[in-house]
């Protein structure tokens, strides 16, 4: 296709993907209260009764005029984009799948069963951990002093720990992937493990919103048993593709082991005498007879 068409068919699958996610923003916002009440639930309210100061409950509030607006328009668009996403997702592969070979179309199927899954996953867990890292952050609180949470902070927050939850449960399988590719074996991946251990905790400390060790430690105790579950299919895979190919884990530029064990030849081979030139002959005879040719027998 000239460029200027699928330049077209682009502008064409956007537009359908948006409008998808618009139509389904819209529908939500008739249950944006029962969304956003779902988004706080982990949130231990102050009921009768209870002390409100200490870090024991919090209140949930609004503290500017367009809070409820802004916040009700961001939970819409954010269930708009979740909820149309076999839409725009299968757009997206509808614009990409016709430049690829049947292989590479095989490898991104596999890619997307296991990614789905594997995020949601994620969210989950990082929905379950929710109250035990907001009770542990409220418990901070000094006696005396009341937590006054802002509803758009609460949603920053819920969404923030969804996707970094759901994003690094997806390390796993870029290895697999790479290791699928060729690029890297499982026996190097098992080398790292001691900086992959490291590095993933570190990360988890950083990348929670929560300064918490409940959620460094929930976050980075899947990953890690996930990388090992990586590493341990990757080295099946490798010897798999090794008894296929011996030469499959060689570099495009690594050399083959060759037999150099020289083999006997079978008797001497005549090589005969070379004809004479033109210039060489002094036209006698119908051969002519060889002469010497500025002091040599050959051309040399």
């Amino acid at each position: 296709m000239p460029l200027a068409d699928h330049l077209r068919e682009l502008r064409n699958r956007l537009a359908k993907g948006m409008l998808a996610i618009t139509i389904v923003a819209i529908v939500a916002a008739f249950y944006s209260e029962q969304l956003m009440e779902f988004l706080a639930d982990p949130v231990p309210r102050c009921k009768e009764g209870m002390s409100t100061t200490g870090g024991e409950c919090a209140t949930v509030a609004y503290t500017d005029l367009l809070s409820p607006f802004t916040t009700t328009v961001k939970v819409s668009l954010m269930a708009g984009i979740i909820g149309a996403s076999p839409i725009w997702l299968y757009q997206l592969w509808a614009f990409v799948a016709p430049g690829l070979h049947k292989s590479e179309r095989k490898y991104t199927y596999a890619f997307v069963s296991a990614a789905v899954p594997l995020f949601f996953g994620g969210a989950w867990l990082a929905y379950v951990i929710m109250p035990v890292s907001i009770r542990v952050l409220l418990g901070i609180t000094p006696e005396g002093s009341e937590n006054i949470l802002p509803m758009d902070k609460i949603l920053d927050f819920s969404v923030r720990m969804v996707l970094v939850f759901g994003a690094s449960f997806e390390l796993p399988l870029l290895l697999v992937m790479l290791n699928m590719t060729g690029m890297v074996t499982g026996r190097r991946m098992l080398g790292w493990w001691r900086g992959v251990v490291m590095g993933v905790f570190v990360f988890g400390a950083v990348a929670t919103p929560t300064t918490d060790p409940v959620g460094m430690l929930a976050l980075a105790g899947p990953i890690v048993v996930l990388y090992f579950l990586a590493v341990g299919f990757s080295v099946l895979n490798d010897q798999r593709r090794r008894r296929a190919d011996p030469d499959a884990e060689l570099d495009d530029d690594e050399a083959s082991d060759l037999d150099l064990t020289p083999e006997p030849v079978n008797g001497n081979e005549p090589v005969p005498a070379a004809k004479a030139l033109p210039e060489q002959t002094d036209g006698s005879g119908s051969e002519g007879r060889t002469s010497r040719y500025n002091g040599y027998d050959d051309v040399t």
